[in-house]
């Protein structure tokens, strides 16, 4: 069993894993994290040395060796959905959560955020508004064709987000025992 968190950037992923995991007695992993500790370089760096088509298939492959793993909450990175075989692989893992937010909410959020310039590149020449209103766009109809579920972050508390993402899990993750970390 497997839960992966979708969406751009700023909507909440890596924020929310760690809070869905301990809800779901699960581990969690972000996904750019281990990217980046797949290959000693940030994903800044691998955009600017290598370019984004190297970017995407070193992201794919360490995908495929996360989505094998069991009981984690996957926070994915904003782009893996471009991936169709990935989209495919999120689907068949279990539940995909996708997490939205308003085109200002994620810029403030990622303005917010100081990890974010160091480490994540800009996606167009506009960057900004612009740029996360073109990317939206761009990704929105694959979101939302990969999600099984579908929560806006605007304005709730983490703990409230959680609450309504495990409501909307099938059964198996509703077992009080499965999230209490007892089996049977």
């Amino acid at each position: 069993m497997l839960v992966t968190l979708i969406g751009y950037r700023g909507t909440g992923k890596s924020t929310l894993a760690p809070r869905l995991a301990t809800r779901l007695n699960f581990d969690w992993v972000d996904a750019d994290i281990e990217l980046e500790n797949h290959t000693g370089r940030s994903i800044r760096e691998i955009f600017a040395k290598d370019g984004e088509p190297e970017f995407r298939r070193l992201e794919r492959e360490v995908l495929s060796l996360l989505l094998k793993r069991e009981r984690i909450v996957l926070a994915a990175g904003g782009g893996a959905i471009l991936n169709a075989e990935t989209r495919d692989d999120f689907r068949a893992a279990g539940p995909v959560v996708w997490l939205q937010a308003s085109i200002e909410t994620i810029a403030r959020r990622i303005l917010r955020d100081g990890t974010t310039a160091p480490h994540r590149p800009n996606l167009t020449l506009a960057g900004g508004v612009e740029e996360i209103r073109a990317i939206l766009a761009e990704r929105e109809p694959m979101y939302h064709t990969t999600a099984t579920i579908e929560v806006n972050t605007e304005g709730s508390p983490m703990e409230a987000l959680v609450t309504r993402i495990v409501a909307q899990l099938p059964p198996e993750f509703q077992n009080r025992d499965l999230q209490k970390g007892t089996h049977s």
